[in-house]
């Protein structure tokens, strides 16, 4: 439920803040004074588009928020509990919209940034809005067949998905037929390639770290000379030491031995001591060593070659195959996994085709099984159409809903076409040909007061849906929507006396001129003011008691229709 809207310099609104009740909300005004600005920042608000040419002339940006009671909506929660958007106190749910002249944009469900399409998730479980030219789409077949799935029962709902998922994998395996048989075409030129190409690869025997370690031994071989030369040098002055020394072993020994002696007087002195002997001991390791070292190390010209012919290759598969080592091996696999594919060519398109035929024989079933749970429910929605449309003024109207099953599967699964007929003895045909616009305003309202008996949203907003409508049918469009007020709560826009006789909540939008400024604003009605708003919308300027008195009487009755509509329910 809609608790209240705030609007800030949209369109012609400065400021305005209302508060709506359950029930029926019914908003008047003259033409033009801007009642359907409010819807408008409403799905603005829901996620409609944002335009910037909404915001007020004058302004560098506009904001809309709106308080709704979702403590009854399961679906609403669902989807702020999977976007981790909190609700404290389990019911309350705050929106907000703001877009600046610069294009600056935010979108708040309770103070958590949220997509434009998350806020169009969470609009359309919240708010049904019609407005006066919505029922058009009621003569788009896709959208009868539309109609007919939001009634289905619970077990018609599973049947539905089951068909959609049947009917998913079975347009995957057919594209997956299609793309096998396409590719046979290429398939010997495609099987040469990769057979070479994997036999390539594989006869290098490739390791995965084997480049860095030939890397490291070619580096070894080439400069064998140098290392040799270099380590004879250290091992010289380590152990044999130049220009008629000892070398630095020689000479660290020489310098031990003295501090031996000093330490016999100076404790102080065998710290020092210890390091020299701990250094004595590590460069004669060093020493050894380097000996070893400098006996194994050889100059093998052969095996060089035979190194950097290892590394030739595997550059060659790299420039051919990948970046890497790795990348070659990743590509040698992907080729073989495909290089078996084609291979295995009938069996798998074997294998395709029996499980494609497999899936073709559960989604017919289903296909079956969802006309039939369709018909029926089709059935069912036209006879409920029918009676409100009784209630309407079309006493002798034909409406039915056709369900056939198509030529071939398709997505829907089925194809359907609401038929209709005004006039006794007449054939129903299609909307398209036979309805007029005050009649599809009509089917329309039917609809959605079959629709809000069924659950649904929370919210319905009906925005001059009785345009053009008057007389005995302007009561019947008032109280159809008037019933529809007692299972939801509803936002009328609305020209009507009939329709403001029945609000719970009367609210005015008027327009005023202040200075060089237009501003509309919005006024709540109260008892005496309702009555005169509805005598202005009867009798516009007239004024006189006679006046006042007639509203007063459509007032008085159209809420004990309404209370007795209450009782009922």
């Amino acid at each position: 439920m809609l608790k209240s809207l705030t609007v800030t310099n949209f369109a012609l609104i400065e400021q305005a803040g209302v508060e709506f009740a359950g029930g029926l909300n019914v908003l008047t005004g003259e033409t033009g004074a801007g009642k359907s600005i409010l819807v408008d920042a409403l799905t603005t608000l829901l996620g409609s588009r944002a335009d910037r040419e909404a915001i007020r002339s004058g302004c560098e940006s506009f904001r809309v928020e709106a308080v709704f009671d979702i403590a009854a909506n399961a679906g609403v929660k669902a989807i702020l509990d999977d976007q981790d958007i909190p609700l404290d106190d389990g019911a309350t749910l705050i929106l907000s919209r703001f877009l600046s002249r610069q294009g600056k944009t935010a979108i708040l469900a309770n103070g958590c940034h949220v997509t434009v399409g998350v806020l169009r998730q969470i609009g359309e479980g919240l708010v049904d809005i019609h407005g006066q030219h919505e029922h058009q789409a009621l003569l788009r077949p896709e959208a009868h067949l539309a109609m007919i799935d939001s009634f289905l029962p619970p077990a018609g709902r599973e049947t539905l998905a089951r068909y959609r998922r049947l009917y998913a994998s079975w347009n995957e395996l057919g594209a997956a037929l299609a793309r096998t048989e396409s590719d046979s075409r290429e398939r010997a030129q495609r099987l040469d390639m990769l057979a070479w190409q994997t036999k390539e690869i594989a006869a290098a025997a490739l390791q995965a770290d084997e480049e860095e370690q030939l890397a490291g031994d070619i580096r070894i071989l080439g400069n064998a000379e140098k290392i040799v030369s270099a380590v004879n040098r250290v091992y010289g002055l380590l152990a044999e030491g130049g220009r008629g020394s000892g070398g630095v072993l020689s000479d660290l020994a020489d310098c031990r031995k003295e501090l031996e002696i000093a330490a016999r007087f100076d404790p102080a002195l065998e710290a020092k001591m210890a390091v020299i002997s701990d250094t004595l001991y590590q460069l004669e390791d060093i020493a050894a060593e380097l000996g070893n070292y400098r006996e194994n190390v050889e100059f093998d010209p052969g095996r060089l070659a035979k190194l950097q012919e290892r590394m030739d290759i595997i550059h060659g598969l790299k420039r051919k195959y990948g970046a890497t080592v790795a990348a070659v091996l990743a590509y040698h696999r992907q080729a073989a996994a495909e290089l078996a594919d084609i291979t295995n060519y009938e069996e798998r398109l074997a294998a395709l085709t029996a499980e494609r035929a497999a899936v073709e024989k559960d989604l017919a079933q289903a296909a079956g099984g969802l006309d039939t749970v369709r018909r029926a429910t089709a059935a069912g929605l036209a006879d409920k159409i029918r009676a409100h449309l009784a209630d309407l003024g079309m006493p002798h109207a034909a409406f039915l809903i056709d369900i056939k099953a198509p030529a071939r599967f398709t997505p829907a699964g089925s194809e359907a076409a609401a038929l209709f007929s005004a006039n006794p003895g007449e054939e129903a045909k299609p909307l398209a040909k036979v309805a007029s616009g005050g009649e599809l305003s009509r089917i329309a309202l039917a609809i959605k007061t079959v629709a809000a008996s069924a659950g649904g949203v929370g919210t319905m907003i009906f925005d001059e849906v009785d345009a053009g409508i008057g007389g005995q049918t302007a009561r019947m469009v008032a109280e159809k929507i008037a019933l529809v007020s007692v299972d939801k709560q509803v936002l009328c826009v609305t020209h009507l006396p009939q329709v403001a006789a029945m609000a719970d909540r009367h609210l005015a939008v008027e327009k005023h001129v202040a200075g060089d400024r237009t501003q509309t604003v919005v006024r709540i009605l109260d008892g005496p003011a309702h009555r005169r708003e509805v005598t202005r919308m009867i009798s516009g300027d007239n004024m006189t008691q006679a006046a006042l008195d007639n509203a007063a009487e459509m007032i008085n009755s159209a809420q004990l229709s309404k209370e007795k509509w209450k009782n009922k329910a």
